[in-house]
């Protein structure tokens, strides 16, 4: 079967976690609840991933004198996760009876708010003893050089940290020291540092803090040249091509990190560490301290709303992806995935205002935010018309732009022009499985090109054995070349791997009918009805049962 699967089509999903009211509904302001039914309900929110409502039950059910210590911990894991720090500091519970993995967050989230209240000698004791570890002890040797700094210590603060077996400590730790070294004045040792983290791994951070550096250095020439060696390897990345832009005009180069913002970047690291990883509560956790320090951070927000939109709190979501503000380099694409909580939400109307603003800035990510959105709402036409300015637009455009195109030429019923785009994106890609698995379905559908479809198939099978979408096709290429019985075992193990999908359901009823099994071939169809097809299938299944006659395509030709 067709399916459009790509990673540019929808916000950045790196997280499993339970799904909450897809409307976004908040829970209400008063309760009357018991302590215990507050507890419970806010357990509820807190596994929905809905961390502002969790945090307002806990917090109640936590009012009464005779609360359990675990209702303690709950409340204050909940403020965390909510971003109420100082509250959580507040209220973070203490004594022999608090689990060690409480006390270890509440030690952490305390020298945090010692940062954010610029009191660094404790934030430094805090974070330089034995009491905060496993997990949090890569973050604490991270905030651990801004603290001393804080202090008033330069020389600690210049101490690189180091965690036995985590890179992350290292590579980040030297380029804090980076920054730390030029904030003592020590040019050339920051340089060494700053150059030395941008070779190890161009990430998007290395660079921009070194050619940060460079421009208040007035080596404008030297961070151009630095920006353009990201971009040729990372066209898209928005931040790099901003500063690129700002030191060719000669723009005022941006300031040095104060300790703040030098702490808070540093959590970013373990923050989308934690991500990959699919620790979702402790990726939001550090998400949320790094904004106490620094509320501007705007990829902190960026996380945040992805975070909460993956959970299901399209709410707060919304509330994350708007703080970018217009001019930063976050802002279109944040607007983007705004818009893309409101699709969720099916409401269309609302998701498309927001793409067409965002679009409207020029900024490519939003502009194929919109051809998206328009594809997803069956407004081909205008899908077509983004995506081609964004073709032409691009000296070397990238194979998904020509595979959106495609798409949408052929659901506009523009065969030729589709097959066209289709077939260019699968010269730049040749090796993409769901490229594969379109153009090739597409043909055996039409039944064209039936040996060189099933071979595209067979290949975008083999790399991923597990895609019901695909085995789907390799099914129905056998039906379409009048392998009935080797259809119908492909297309059982189709709806084993994706029991819910009509269009599979119904190519299996098809292969069943013509093998004989009449009976199973009906119910399936009848089951098909249950499953929300769309108008198309819907069409061709009342019309097979009524007739009583089967399906009208067999095999290729017919």
């Amino acid at each position: 079967m067709r399916r459009f699967l790509l990673a540019a089509a929808a916000p950045l999903v790196l997280l499993s976690a339970c799904a909450s009211d897809p409307a976004g509904r908040r829970a209400p302001e008063t309760y009357s609840l018991s302590p215990y039914g507050m507890f419970l309900a806010g357990q509820a929110a807190l596994n929905d991933g809905r961390s502002d409502d969790a945090a307002r039950f806990f917090a109640q059910a936590n009012a009464h004198a005779d609360t359990d210590v675990v209702v303690g911990e709950r409340a204050f894991t909940a403020a965390v996760l909510a971003g109420d720090i100082e509250k959580a500091v507040q209220i973070a519970p203490t004594g022999p009876q608090v689990s060690e993995a409480t006390n270890r967050l509440a030690r952490l989230t305390e020298a945090v708010e010692h940062l954010a209240d610029g009191k660094g000698k404790p934030a430094r004791e805090l974070l330089t003893g034995d009491d905060i570890s496993f997990p949090h002890r890569g973050v604490a040797a991270l905030l651990a050089p801004w603290a001393a700094a804080m202090a008033g210590d330069t020389e600690g603060s210049l101490v690189r940290p180091q965690v036995r077996g985590d890179r992350i400590v290292d590579y980040f730790g030297q380029l804090g020291r980076a920054s730390l070294f030029e904030r003592a004045r020590r040019y050339d040792e920051a340089e060494t540092d700053f150059k030395a983290a941008a070779s190890t791994a161009s990430s998007e951070m290395a660079i921009l803090a070194y050619g940060g550096f460079l421009e208040r250095r007035n080596r404008r020439p030297d961070a151009i040249v630095l920006y353009d060696t990201l971009l040729a390897q990372e066209p898209m990345s928005l931040p790099v091509a901003a500063a690129r832009a700002r030191a060719a005009a000669g723009k005022a180069a941006p300031p040095a990190l104060t300790l703040r913002q030098g702490a808070a970047q540093a959590m970013l690291a373990p923050a989308a560490t934690m991500l990959q990883a699919k620790q979702t509560q402790l990726s939001l956790v550090y998400l949320r301290l790094a904004l106490r320090l620094d509320p501007d951070r705007d990829q902190a927000w960026v996380m945040v709303g992805d975070i909460m939109q993956t959970t299901g709190d399209s709410v707060a979501a919304r509330a994350a992806y708007a703080k970018p503000k217009p001019g930063s380099p976050e802002y279109a694409g944040a607007q983007a995935k705004l818009a893309w909580t409101y699709q969720s939400d099916k409401d269309p109307e609302s998701a498309l205002r927001l793409a067409r603003a965002a679009a409207a800035s020029g900024d490519v990510d939003a502009r194929m935010t919109l051809a998206d959105l328009l594809r997803a709402n069956e407004h081909y036409g205008e899908a077509v018309e983004v995506l081609g300015g964004l073709i032409q637009g691009s000296k070397t455009p990238d194979w998904r732009l020509y595979y959106s195109r495609g798409v949408a030429f052929e659901r506009l019923g523009r065969w030729p022009e589709a097959e066209t785009d289709l077939q260019a994106a699968l010269k730049l890609r040749p090796d993409e499985p769901e490229l594969l698995n379109y153009l090739g379905y597409t043909w055996i559908d039409r039944g064209e090109r039936l040996p060189e479809a099933m071979a595209m198939v067979e290949k975008a099978v083999a790399a991923n054995p597990r895609s019901g979408a695909m085995i789907d096709s390799l099914g129905w290429a056998h039906y379409r070349m009048g392998d009935f019985k080797k259809a119908v075992e492909r297309l059982e193990q189709a709806v084993e791997l994706e029991a819910g999908d009509p269009e599979i359901n119904n190519h299996l009823g098809d292969a069943y009918w013509m093998v004989g099994r009449k009976d199973e071939a009906v119910f399936q169809w009848r089951r098909v009805l249950t499953l929300d097809p769309d108008a198309r299938i819907k069409a061709d299944v009342e019309a097979k049962l009524a007739s009583g006659l089967g399906p009208k395509r067999q095999i290729a030709g017919q």
